[in-house]
Protein backbone atom coordinates (compact mmCIF):
# COMPACT_ATOMS: atom_id res chain seq x y z
CA UNK A 1 0.00 0.00 0.00
CA UNK A 2 1.25 3.53 -0.44
CA UNK A 3 -0.01 6.82 0.02
CA UNK A 4 0.28 10.27 -1.87
CA UNK A 5 -1.58 13.24 0.08
CA UNK A 6 -0.58 16.68 0.39
CA UNK A 7 -2.17 19.42 2.57
CA UNK A 8 -0.91 23.24 2.13
CA UNK A 9 -2.11 26.60 3.08
CA UNK A 10 -0.45 29.60 1.51
CA UNK A 11 -1.18 32.80 -0.81
CA UNK A 12 -1.38 33.19 -4.73
CA UNK A 13 1.00 34.91 -6.01
CA UNK A 14 -1.12 35.55 -9.48
CA UNK A 15 -4.49 35.18 -9.99
CA UNK A 16 -4.77 31.45 -11.77
CA UNK A 17 -4.83 30.87 -15.21
CA UNK A 18 -7.58 28.65 -16.13
CA UNK A 19 -7.57 26.78 -19.83
CA UNK A 20 -9.41 24.22 -21.64
CA UNK A 21 -7.97 20.62 -23.13
CA UNK A 22 -9.21 20.14 -26.71
CA UNK A 23 -11.83 18.21 -25.05
CA UNK A 24 -13.13 21.11 -23.42
CA UNK A 25 -12.08 19.90 -19.45
CA UNK A 26 -11.26 22.93 -17.55
CA UNK A 27 -7.56 23.11 -15.31
CA UNK A 28 -6.42 25.99 -13.74
CA UNK A 29 -2.50 26.66 -12.79
CA UNK A 30 -1.70 28.53 -9.97
CA UNK A 31 1.57 29.11 -7.46
CA UNK A 32 0.66 29.17 -3.93
CA UNK A 33 3.76 30.82 -1.55
CA UNK A 34 3.88 28.61 1.40
CA UNK A 35 6.38 29.71 4.64
CA UNK A 36 8.63 27.33 6.28
CA UNK A 37 8.75 26.77 9.39
CA UNK A 38 10.37 29.09 11.87
CA UNK A 39 10.72 31.90 9.27
CA UNK A 40 13.50 29.79 6.88
CA UNK A 41 12.13 31.00 3.82
CA UNK A 42 9.03 30.32 0.96
CA UNK A 43 8.52 27.88 -1.48
CA UNK A 44 6.60 28.46 -4.09
CA UNK A 45 4.61 25.24 -5.53
CA UNK A 46 2.87 24.73 -8.15
CA UNK A 47 -0.75 24.06 -8.42
CA UNK A 48 -2.99 22.45 -10.98
CA UNK A 49 -6.94 21.80 -10.88
CA UNK A 50 -8.99 20.47 -13.08
CA UNK A 51 -12.99 20.32 -13.52
CA UNK A 52 -15.17 21.79 -11.21
CA UNK A 53 -12.38 22.91 -8.92
CA UNK A 54 -10.55 24.49 -11.75
CA UNK A 55 -13.82 26.52 -12.20
CA UNK A 56 -14.04 27.70 -8.31
CA UNK A 57 -10.39 28.29 -7.95
CA UNK A 58 -11.16 30.65 -11.05
CA UNK A 59 -14.53 32.35 -9.85
CA UNK A 60 -12.87 33.03 -6.34
CA UNK A 61 -9.03 33.08 -5.82
CA UNK A 62 -7.16 35.94 -7.24
CA UNK A 63 -3.52 37.25 -6.66
CA UNK A 64 -2.88 37.08 -2.38
CA UNK A 65 -5.65 35.32 -1.17
CA UNK A 66 -5.22 32.89 1.23
CA UNK A 67 -5.89 28.67 -0.18
CA UNK A 68 -6.08 25.62 1.68
CA UNK A 69 -4.91 22.87 -1.30
CA UNK A 70 -5.31 19.12 -0.33
CA UNK A 71 -4.26 17.05 -3.25
CA UNK A 72 -1.46 14.70 -4.48
CA UNK A 73 2.22 15.21 -5.92
CA UNK A 74 3.00 14.45 -9.06
CA UNK A 75 6.17 14.36 -11.08
CA UNK A 76 6.35 15.36 -14.13
CA UNK A 77 8.91 14.66 -17.01
CA UNK A 78 9.46 17.12 -19.61
CA UNK A 79 12.11 17.98 -22.23
CA UNK A 80 13.01 21.72 -22.63
CA UNK A 81 14.15 23.21 -25.54
CA UNK A 82 17.82 22.34 -25.83
CA UNK A 83 16.64 18.45 -25.27
CA UNK A 84 17.61 17.97 -21.73
CA UNK A 85 15.35 16.00 -19.65
CA UNK A 86 13.99 17.57 -16.69
CA UNK A 87 11.66 16.73 -13.87
CA UNK A 88 9.12 19.41 -12.31
CA UNK A 89 6.71 18.57 -8.93
CA UNK A 90 3.24 20.03 -8.78
CA UNK A 91 0.05 19.55 -6.25
CA UNK A 92 -2.49 18.04 -8.22
CA UNK A 93 -5.38 19.49 -6.33
CA UNK A 94 -8.53 17.19 -5.71
CA UNK A 95 -10.25 19.96 -3.16
CA UNK A 96 -9.09 24.09 -2.62
CA UNK A 97 -10.80 26.02 0.34
CA UNK A 98 -10.93 29.30 1.98
CA UNK A 99 -7.88 30.03 3.91
CA UNK A 100 -9.69 33.43 5.48
CA UNK A 101 -13.00 35.04 5.48
CA UNK A 102 -14.13 36.71 2.75
CA UNK A 103 -12.20 40.21 1.78
CA UNK A 104 -10.00 39.24 4.93
CA UNK A 105 -6.43 39.35 3.78
CA UNK A 106 -4.06 39.44 7.16
CA UNK A 107 -1.23 37.61 8.44
CA UNK A 108 -1.15 35.68 11.53
CA UNK A 109 -2.16 37.25 14.61
CA UNK A 110 1.12 37.38 16.83
CA UNK A 111 0.46 36.56 20.75
CA UNK A 112 3.10 37.29 23.32
CA UNK A 113 3.68 34.49 25.29
CA UNK A 114 4.83 36.22 28.22
CA UNK A 115 1.32 37.42 29.09
CA UNK A 116 0.30 33.79 29.98
CA UNK A 117 0.69 32.26 33.44
CA UNK A 118 1.06 28.58 34.63
CA UNK A 119 -1.85 27.50 36.53
CA UNK A 120 -1.13 26.20 40.00
CA UNK A 121 -1.28 22.15 40.76
CA UNK A 122 -3.48 22.62 43.75
CA UNK A 123 -6.79 21.20 42.65
CA UNK A 124 -5.90 17.82 44.80
CA UNK A 125 -6.39 15.41 41.99
CA UNK A 126 -10.03 16.79 41.37
CA UNK A 127 -11.69 17.69 38.17
CA UNK A 128 -13.91 21.02 39.04
CA UNK A 129 -16.83 20.24 37.17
Amino acid sequence: MSLNHIILQGRLTKDPEKRYTKTEKPVATFTLAVDRDFGEGVDFINVTAWDKTADFVEKYFTKGSMAIVSGRLQMREWTDKNENKRISAEVVAERVYFGESKGKKTSAIAVDASTFSELPDDDGGELPF
